[in-house]
């Protein structure tokens, strides 16, 4: 697994936060700030905290100004003062608690706390807009600010999620034996969020374990929807809980925790030392294999699984394919073939189509593929294209 230079940074901060009793969606916004700060400084900056009467005070120091212009884009602005030195102080409401030591996971945790306060302020900007509205015309004036004032957000949460989403979509994990390339679109250009998400890490035996999710909906709930089923499927397969278990039990964990979140779940579990591929679907498309010989095959599971928030969840029948070198397999959400309204037409397409793009190199195959599929679009969707080719 890649670990990133600013994950002890991260950490430090993390332990701070739940030491001094800092919410989390406080911490979240923290972590994102310093860490765009290190990022543009281009080296960890020198950070001391001190906590006392019911705050946090967290102190970074650079070796130069920062300028006003990035420090007012932060999602957590720091006190005045000099440029190179920038302290916040956050208030301490909790108890103590505890972080996860993956950097990962702690980003994950920190995004679900960020995302799901974004949810609940829209909920309420929305609520307090239809009361707005229903009201006489003497409160026109107030009304048309605050219509002015949720673009201002809107704005201002785009700019976040952009942020967000590059931070939850990580880039693929170095493996000898296989070349892994993604592709994701969102169905719109400025959408700032969609419901298609993917996770892929190493685990500690050596084997890749890839998610694939697609949750019902759009904007920052289906986000929030997607982001959730990865982290659980992430923790669950950490713990070591058998593959063939993992989406059902992801589905029985969140059923009480969101009772309406649905989504279709992929997972597919790479061996490096044997090329064995072995999927799980849980009601979601299904992957392509060409061969380097250019035959193509779905890979169809004999018993037909459902995902999260379906009746009966779970992955069904599980599928393996030894994939040979020079072999390519594609894991893909339905954005990728639904664009003209047909699903079967659409998989027959990518069938058709995807032997013309397995020469290529494996980083520049999903987005092909994308471009081509998508030549007439009808039907506008997030899409994910993920290549697993074996190295020869």
């Amino acid at each position: 697994m890649t670990h990133s230079p600013l994950a002890p940074l991260r950490h430090r901060l993390r332990e701070a936060c739940a030491a001094a009793g800092v919410t989390t969606d406080d911490r979240a916004k923290l972590v994102l700030a310093v860490t765009l700060l290190a990022e543009h400084a281009g080296r960890p900056p020198e950070l001391s905290t001190h906590a006392g009467e019911g705050r946090l005070a967290v102190t970074l120091r650079f070796p130069g100004p920062v300028g006003q212009d990035h420090r007012n884009a932060l999602p957590l602005l720091p006190d005045a003062g000099d440029g190179a030195t920038l302290t916040w102080h956050l208030p301490a409401v909790h108890d103590t608690a505890t972080v996860p030591e993956d950097d990962e996971l702690a980003t994950r945790e920190e995004m679900l706390a960020l995302i799901a306060r974004a949810d609940a302020v829209t909920q309420e900007q929305r609520g307090l807009k239809h009361e707005l509205a229903e009201t006489n015309s003497g409160v026109l004036a107030m009304y048309v600010e605050l219509e002015e004032r949720d673009e201002q957000l809107r704005q201002a949460h785009t700019v976040i999620f952009r942020e967000l989403e590059d931070a939850l979509r990580p880039p693929p994990p170095h493996v000898d034996a296989f070349d892994l390339a993604v592709h994701y679109a969102p169905s719109e250009p400025d959408s700032p969020t969609g419901g298609d998400l993917y996770d892929w890490f190493v685990l500690p035996g050596g084997n890749v374990h890839i998610t694939l999710v697609d949750a019902v909906g759009h904007g920052v709930t289906s986000t929030r929807h997607a982001l959730t089923v990865t982290h659980a499927i992430r923790t669950l397969a950490l713990e070591g809980h058998p593959f063939h278990d993992l989406i059902a039990r992801a589905a029985n964990a969140l059923a009480t925790i969101e009772p309406d979140l649905m989504a279709t779940v992929l997972l597919a579990r790479l061996d490096p030392v044997t090329g064995e591929v072995t999927v799980a679907n849980g009601s979601h498309p299904r992957p392509v294999v060409v061969t380097s010989a250019g035959d193509t095959e779905l890979l169809v599971p004999s018993r037909v699984g459902r995902g999260v928030g379906f009746p009966d969840p779970g992955n069904g029948s599980l599928v393996r394919r030894t994939l040979a070198e020079g072999d390519l397999m594609l894991l893909y959400t339905d954005g990728l073939t639904e664009s003209r309204k047909n699903h079967q037409e659409g998989e027959a397409r990518l069938l058709a189509i995807a032997p013309r793009h397995a020469g290529k190199p494996t980083a520049t195959v999903p987005g092909a593929l994308a471009a081509e599929m998508h030549d007439v679009v009808l039907h506008a969707d997030d899409t994910v294209v993920i290549a697993i080719r074996r190295r020869p």
